[in-house]
């Protein structure tokens, strides 16, 4: 855990939904909507070409399960994944946004997310704890 990194420091809605040798899955925080679930290494990491040898085996299955539980658990037409790694404008601890899309949501990609941080409105938190526990469910039988 890295001082002064949110991404280390967090403490989501609902807590840890599912830790493995080098990952975590949480519940976002902000603005990104109900259900959109952060993917993170464990190990505090700037660049994805600084992973090692098991944190970059472990990816593509995770983000693979994960994206099949949030399109599971909303009914997603579409389900979107996401580098971050941006604060400031500095490249930061990176995350991967997984996030659910449905039919006739206006506008799409990226100005989707802008909007959704110009709204400024974080899901609710005990909606989010729920989101969170079946999330932990569904991962635990993949």
């Amino acid at each position: 855990m890295t001082a002064g990194c949110l991404a280390c420091e967090v403490a989501p809605p609902g807590g840890v939904i599912l830790d493995t040798d080098h990952w975590r899955v949480e519940h976002t925080v902000g603005s990104l909507g109900l259900g959109t679930l952060i993917v993170k290494p464990k190990r505090h990491v700037l660049h994805v070409g600084e992973l090692d040898d098991g944190e970059a085996a472990e990816l593509g299955p995770l983000l693979r399960d994960v994206s099949r539980v949030v399109q599971e658990l909303h009914g997603a037409d579409q389900v979107y994944v996401c580098l971050w790694s941006h604060a400031d404008g500095v490249p930061r601890h990176i995350h991967f946004v997984v996030q659910p899309v449905r039919a006739g949501t206006a506008p799409h990609g990226p100005r989707l997310q802008v909007a959704m941080f110009e709204r400024g409105e974080p899901p609710d938190s005990s909606a989010a704890e729920d989101v969170a526990e079946r999330a932990r469910w569904l991962l635990a039988r993949r």
